[in-house]
């Protein structure tokens, strides 16, 4: 029999055909198989285990992707007029994620009024507490008078970005924004009934889509499914039944939120584009190259780069030739974006963000995601049997934490009808402060509801354009100069910018290295 001698080896065709063909199956299957127990995934008649390998993560409508790093936060301030001593020096690291574009705008905010006035007509108290406060604009000496009618409502201000917005409204928009992107993706691939069939149907769902409540299995039945829901590949299963999508899906967006302190400061100085083989070439001291506030570029030389208050009575400049463009606020588009592609990340309106304000935050923190303001939160459940407590708007109950760490299954069946039995401090937004409400007002303005804001507005001077200064005011408090923009968690890999260094070649294939064993390459 002919034989095909290979190094130190003899192998028979027909062998090497085996072996050739035993490892293309493997290969052309191993998102399909168990790698620790070779047992198939997705197969009905062995647990129906569903593994999708193939998602491809992206961000959320509005987003762009922030890639993550080590920054010195604090290190663009170069003077601390105001002697505060409140962001000194200290190095960190943030992970990637994503951030808007822009900042939440007029229109967009509107979108949000009536969704609320078209699923709640009703319930006057809930549009009322979410229409920002007009007011903000009444100044005992000025006449903004017009502002308060037309500012949040004329289609002139409609790209203009939304202000007289508290913290706790922002966060409110953001569960929602939440809400309403993922029930947007489930209705587009067909999971849930689409938006003609919803309005016609005659048993429409009795609360809105909610994000957890549809993930526990609450949001289903008659007028709810859609065609196209994914296979349910569980033994015993009906041919074709369909079931609910999963988180493991990969389908369904993370929240959006709020973006720390440390993430808003990073993202706004934008040092991805002076950075080469892994050094920060120079620094800034504003979202742009340059000590000045004003375009060094030939063809927009001494256009300003934002929209400030230069000095005392000049908010616009001179007719005939206006500095900035904007006597209040201006487009959210306007101006250049940032190396991240992030517009007006310095002036226009500060915005909030979701950290409690401490004047020695830089002293206790953590050098990974540092954020200030944790409160535990977990969801209410109605009953042993894992189906969650809904409040009247069909949003998930949401209870202080009872412990640090998972609880044993005996500890959490008595917690669910044992409520009052609580050791653990959820709050801890204060860490390692000893705050003292008694001093509030008397001598000190901050306490456990005092949030940061950050960047600098159209009613501000340059100082407060620098993304490492920060101020504070009252999560309940708003006024004409803050605004906001959401975040989103980044999940997976870290790293967006991949062509912009060298790399491994990619992860080997799974018995590659039976393969050279064996001695086939």
């Amino acid at each position: 029999m002919y034989r095909m001698k290979t190094k130190n080896t003899y192998f028979t065709p027909f062998l090497l055909l085996l072996v050739c063909g035993i490892f293309i199956t493997a290969c052309k299957n191993r998102s399909g198989v168990s790698p620790k127990t070779g047992v198939a995934y997705n197969d009905p008649y062995n647990g129906g285990l569903q593994i999708n390998r193939k998602v491809k993560e992206g961000p959320g409508p509005g987003l762009i992707v922030i890639e993550g790093g080590t920054f010195v936060m604090g290190g663009s301030l170069n003077e601390d007029l105001t002697y505060a001593h409140d962001n000194l020096k200290r190095r960190v690291t943030v992970a990637s994620f994503y951030m808007d574009e822009t900042e939440v705008s007029n229109a967009d905010w509107l979108e949000y009024l009536h969704w609320l006035n078209q699923n709640f007509p009703e319930d006057k108290e809930l549009y009322y507490n979410a229409l920002p406060d007009t007011l903000v604009w009444r100044q005992q000496l000025s006449y903004n008078e017009p502002y308060v009618d037309l500012y949040l409502r004329h289609p002139a201000y409609q790209d203009y970005p939304v202000v007289g917005v508290t913290w706790e409204q922002a966060n409110d928009y953001c569960i929602w924004r939440t809400d309403r992107v993922n029930e947007h993706i489930l209705r587009e691939k067909g999971a849930l009934v689409d938006y003609r069939e919803l309005a016609e149907s005659q048993s429409s769902p009795e609360d809105p889509f909610n994000t957890d409540i549809y993930l526990n299995g609450q949001y289903r039945g008659e007028g709810i499914d859609g065609e196209r829901m994914p296979k349910d590949n569980r033994p015993g299963a009906e041919d074709g039944a369909r079931r609910p999508v999963r988180m493991e899906d990969g389908v369904l967006k993370q929240p959006y939120r709020l973006p720390t302190e440390a993430e808003w400061e990073y993202a706004a100085l934008g040092l991805v584009g002076n950075t080469e083989y892994g050094n920060i070439e120079s620094s800034k001291v504003y979202p742009w190259n340059g000590l000045g506030v004003r375009s060094g570029k030939r063809r927009t030389q001494g256009l300003m780069m934002a929209n400030f208050k230069p000095t005392s009575g000049d908010n616009m400049g001179v007719a005939g030739y206006l500095n900035d463009g904007g006597d209040i606020t201006v487009s959210v588009t306007s101006y250049l974006p940032n190396d991240y592609g992030l517009y007006n990340m310095a002036g226009n309106v500060n915005e909030w963000v979701r950290d409690v304000y401490r004047q020695l935050s830089y002293e206790d923190f953590e050098d990974f995601n540092p954020f200030r303001g944790n409160v535990y939160m977990d969801k209410q459940y109605e009953d042993a049997e894992g189906t969650l407590a809904k409040d009247k708007y069909g949003r998930p109950i949401r209870v202080p934490a009872k412990a640090p760490r998972k609880q044993t299954w005996e500890e959490l069946q008595a917690s669910v009808s044992d409520s009052a039995n609580v050791t653990f401090d959820n709050d801890v937004r204060g860490y390692a402060d000893e705050t003292n409400d008694e001093l509030y007002g008397v001598t000190t303005l901050v306490n456990d509801k005092s949030r940061v804001y950050k960047g600098g507005s159209w009613n501000d001077r340059a100082y407060w354009l620098n993304p490492a200064t920060r101020r504070f005011m009252q999560q309940d408090e708003s006024n004409a100069m803050i605004g906001f923009r959401c975040a989103m968690t980044l999940v997976g890999s870290p790293e967006v910018n991949t062509k912009t260094k060298p790399s491994f070649p990619a992860n080997r294939k799974r018995g590659q290295a039976n393969k050279k064993v064996l001695g086939i390459f």
